[in-house]
C-alpha cells in the first residue's frame, strides 16, 4: 500500500512537471538560486561583510562548493550537482517512507541532500593532485625546450601537443593571444598566471617574464620546476597522515550499520524492536543523524593539507 502511494506521488510531481512546462534542470536552479541569494538589507551585507552573521549551513555548503567547481574549472557541472542533491532528497524521504520510519524521514532527506556536495569538497584534492602532476610534466618540458632555444614561444609551440587538459588549454590560450591577438608577451605571461591555482607556476611565470629581459636568469627557471617535485613528496606524507581519521571513521560508520541487518540473524525480536516501535525508530533516526553530523564535521577537519615552500 505505501509503494502504491510512493508510486502514485512520483507521478503526481511528474504531471506537475508536464502540466506547468517546468524541466527539472529549470526547476532546481529556481530553487537553488534561491537558497543562495545573497540579503539585500544594508545591515545584513554589513554583517556578512564583516563576518559577524554567518551564513545557514545549507547555503555555506551550496556556497563552498560553487567556489571549489569554479576554482577547478568545472563550473558547468554545478547545475548537475543541484540536480543530484535533489534527487537524493527525494530518494532519502522514500526509503525513510518505504521503512515506515517517520522520524528517519526527514534525517535521511537532509543528509542526502549534502551528499553531492560534500562529493564536489572531496574530489577537489584530487583535482588539483592531478593538476599539479601534469604541470611538473608540462613545465619539466617547455624550460628544457627555452634553455635550448632561449625563446618561449618556440618553445610552448613545440611542445603543445604533449601536453594534457587543464594545462594544455592555458598554454594553448597563450599561444593564441601571442599569434593572433598582442603580440606582448610579457602581458601575457602576466594574463596566464591566474589561470592556474599554483604558486610554483605563477613564480615560473615571473622567472619566464624576467629572462626575456636578462637572458642569465634563465637557470632560475630548473630549482622553480623542481619545487613541484618536492611539494609532490611531502603533500603525498600529508595527505596519508590527514587521511588515515577519514578511513577509520568510514569503518566505524560500516559497523554500525553493518550491525542492522547482522541483528536480524542473531535476534529477530531485537530487530523488530528496532525498526518496528517508535522507540527504535527514534533510535535509529538519531544514529542517522549522528553519521551525517559528524560526516560532516570529518570532510571539514580532514581537508587536505597543501605545502607551500
Amino acid at each position: 500500500m505505501i509503494t502504491l502511494q510512493l508510486i502514485a506521488c512520483i507521478g503526481l510531481i511528474a504531471g506537475a512537471f508536464i502540466l506547468l512546462e517546468i524541466s527539472p534542470a529549470e526547476f532546481t536552479d529556481g530553487l537553488f538560486g534561491f537558497l543562495t541569494q545573497r540579503h539585500q538589507g544594508i545591515r545584513d551585507e554589513i554583517n556578512e561583510a564583516t563576518q559577524r552573521k554567518k551564513p545557514s549551513f545549507l547555503r555555506r555548503e551550496i556556497l563552498e562548493a560553487q567556489d571549489i567547481l569554479a576554482l577547478t574549472g568545472r563550473s558547468g557541472r554545478f547545475p548537475l550537482v543541484c540536480a543530484a542533491s535533489l534527487l537524493l532528497f527525494a530518494g532519502g524521504a522514500s526509503i525513510a517512507i518505504l521503512l515506515q520510519n517517520v522520524f528517519l524521514i526527514p534525517v535521511l532527506a537532509l543528509g542526502l541532500t549534502f551528499l553531492p556536495f560534500w562529493y564536489v569538497r572531496l574530489t577537489a584534492g584530487h583535482y588539483k593532485k592531478n593538476v599539479s602532476a601534469e604541470l611538473e610534466t608540462a613545465l619539466s618540458i617547455i624550460t628544457t625546450a627555452y634553455l635550448r632555444n632561449e625563446d618561449i614561444l618556440t618553445a610552448v609551440e613545440e611542445n603543445i601537443h604533449y601536453l594534457n587538459p587543464p594545462v594544455r588549454s592555458v598554454f594553448a590560450e597563450f599561444l593564441t593571444r601571442i599569434q593572433f591577438i598582442n603580440p606582448d608577451l610579457d602581458a601575457a605571461l602576466h594574463a596566464m598566471k591566474p589561470k592556474i591555482e599554483n604558486e610554483v607556476f605563477r613564480e615560473w611565470c615571473d622567472a619566464i617574464a624576467a629572462c626575456q629581459y636578462d637572458r642569465s636568469l634563465k637557470n632560475t627557471l630548473t630549482p622553480i620546476v623542481s619545487k613541484l617535485s618536492d611539494m609532490r613528496i611531502v603533500n603525498a606524507e600529508l595527505e596519508y597522515l590527514v587521511f588515515e581519521p577519514r578511513k577509520e571513521f568510514i569503518i566505524m560508520v560500516i559497523l554500525v550499520i553493518g550491525n542492522i541487518p547482522v541483528m536480524y540473524f542473531l535476534n529477530q525480536s531485537w530487530y523488530n524492536t528496532l525498526m518496528h516501535t517508535a522507540v527504535g525508530q527514534l533510535v535509529l533516526a538519531v544514529c542517522a543523524a549522528a553519521i551525517f553530523i559528524s560526516t560532516a564535521f570529518v570532510i571539514r577537519l580532514t581537508k587536505p593539507i597543501e605545502y607551500r615552500r
